[in-house]
C-alpha cells in the first residue's frame, strides 16, 4: 500500500474494472454515511459502472438523480442484510446471487457492517476482487480491514474503499436535489412567507428520541422568533408529531408522510435550520446543505456526528448507563460490542439534553 491519501495508505487499483458492486442495503442515515466512499470510487474508477446493492427505496431515490450511483440492484430481504418492506414479494437470496453473477462484477465491496452475513453475499457475486470490512466472526475477503464498532462511519467506509485504490476526495456527504424534488416540495408546502425551520422528533430507535414536549418548546421559541416551523415525520411517527404540535401551543405545520424522500430533501434544503434526533432525516438535511442541530447519545455521536461546526451543532447526552437497569451501555447496548448482551429497555438515552442548550445552538446558527 502506498501512503498517498490524507487518510492513510491506499491500496493498488484493480486493473480493467468495468463494473463495481457495493453492498449497502440498510437505512437512510446509514446510506448517507457511505456517500463519500462512493465519490472516492467514482474518482478512482471514472469509467466503471457503480451498482448499489440496496433496498427498494434506494432504487426510487436514485432514479434520475445525479451522483456516484449509476444503478441499483434490489437485494432481497435476508438476516443481517435488510428487513422486508411492506407488501414486498418474497425472494430468495440464492436466486438473486445467481442472477447477479451474470453481471460479471470486477469489484465487489462490502460496506454493510461487520460481514458475518454480508461477506458471504459479496463472495457469492463471483467478482474478480472482493474487499471491505470484517469482524472477528466474519469470513475474509480478498482485501479487508477489521471492523471496529467505535469509529466514525464516514471514515470507516473511506478506509474500506481505499483498499482498492480509491483515495478520499471528500469527508462530507452530499446529495443532489433535483428540479423534480423542488417542484414536489413547492406543491406540498407552497412558497415560504418567512424563513422556515424544520423539526424532526422521530427515530426508529426510541432510545434516540428527545421527548416531544421538549421539541414543542423549541418550536414555540423559534416560532416566537418569527420562523415558520415544520414538524416532519413518517406515518409511523404521527403520534410523536402530534405530541410536538400539541406541546408547541403555537401554529406549526405538521408534515407526516406528505413528501417523498426526494421532496423531503428539497424541503430541508430550503430551510434555514433543521433540528432533529440522530436519525436519517438529520443526516439527509446536512447532506443537502441545511444547517443542523442534532441530539445524540454520546456513543452515537462518536460514530455519526459531523466534525464540522460552521453549520452544524451536535449536542450530546452523556448518559452511559441504562436509565432503567443501570447496565453500562457503552458496552452492552448492542450485542456485537465488547461486553456482550443487549439491554432490553428502550427508554430515551437523550432525555437529559436541556431545551435551553438546543434553543441556544439553534439561534446561534440562525444568526450566522
Amino acid at each position: 500500500m502506498e501512503p498517498s491519501s490524507v487518510l492513510g495508505p491506499v491500496g493498488e487499483r484493480v486493473p480493467d474494472v468495468e463494473r463495481i458492486a457495493v453492498l449497502r442495503a440498510n437505512a437512510l442515515g446509514d446510506f448517507i454515511f457511505v456517500l463519500p466512499a462512493l465519490e472516492a470510487l467514482r474518482a478512482a474508477y471514472p469509467s466503471a459502472e457503480i451498482v448499489l446493492l440496496g433496498a427498494p427505496w434506494h432504487a426510487k431515490l436514485w432514479r434520475d438523480r445525479p451522483g456516484p450511483v449509476d444503478r441499483v440492484l434490489v437485494v432481497p430481504p435476508a438476516p443481517g442484510i435488510r428487513e422486508p418492506g411492506p407488501d414486498e414479494a418474497p425472494a430468495e437470496l440464492a436466486d438473486f446471487l445467481a442472477s447477479a453473477r451474470k453481471e460479471q462484477f470486477d469489484l465487489a465491496l462490502q460496506l454493510h457492517g461487520g460481514g458475518a452475513n454480508s461477506n458471504p453475499v459479496i463472495a457469492g457475486l463471483g467478482a474478480r476482487v472482493t474487499a471491505g470490512l470484517r469482524a472477528e466472526d466474519a469470513p475474509p475477503l480478498d482485501r479487508w480491514i477489521r471492523y471496529v464498532y467505535y469509529q466514525h462511519e464516514v471514515i470507516r467506509y473511506l478506509e474500506a474503499v481505499a483498499l482498492v485504490g480509491a483515495a478520499a476526495v471528500t469527508i462530507t456527504p452530499a446529495l443532489a436535489v433535483t428540479d423534480a424534488d423542488r417542484a414536489e416540495a413547492r406543491e406540498v408546502l407552497g412558497a415560504p412567507t418567512r424563513p422556515r425551520v424544520a423539526l424532526h422528533p422521530g427515530a426508529t430507535d426510541s432510545r434516540r428520541r428527545w421527548p416531544p414536549e421538549r421539541f414543542g418548546a423549541v418550536a414555540r421559541a423559534l416560532a416566537g422568533d418569527g420562523y415558520e416551523v415544520l414538524v416532519t415525520g413518517t406515518p409511523a411517527e404521527r403520534e410523536t408529531v402530534d405530541e410536538v404540535v400539541a406541546a408547541a401551543g403555537v401554529p406549526v405545520r405538521p408534515q407526516v408522510g406528505t413528501l417523498s424522500l426526494g421532496g423531503l430533501a428539497a424541503a430541508y434544503s430550503g430551510c434555514a435550520l433543521v433540528v432533529s434526533n440522530d436519525t436519517g432525516p438529520l443526516h439527509l438535511a446536512a447532506a443537502v446543505g441545511a444547517p443542523t442541530v442534532g441530539i445524540y447519545w454520546i456513543g452515537n455521536l462518536i460514530n455519526g456526528a459531523t466534525p464540522l461546526r460552521v453549520r452544524h451543532r451536535p449536542i450530546a447526552s452523556w448518559t452511559t448507563h441504562c436509565p432503567v437497569c443501570g447496565i453500562d451501555c457503552t458496552r452492552d447496548i448492542y450485542p456485537h460490542r465488547p461486553g456482550g448482551g443487549e439491554c432490553p429497555h428502550r427508554d430515551s438515552f437523550v432525555a437529559d439534553v436541556p431545551v435551553a442548550e438546543v434553543v441556544e445552538a439553534a439561534r446561534e446558527l440562525l444568526a450566522e
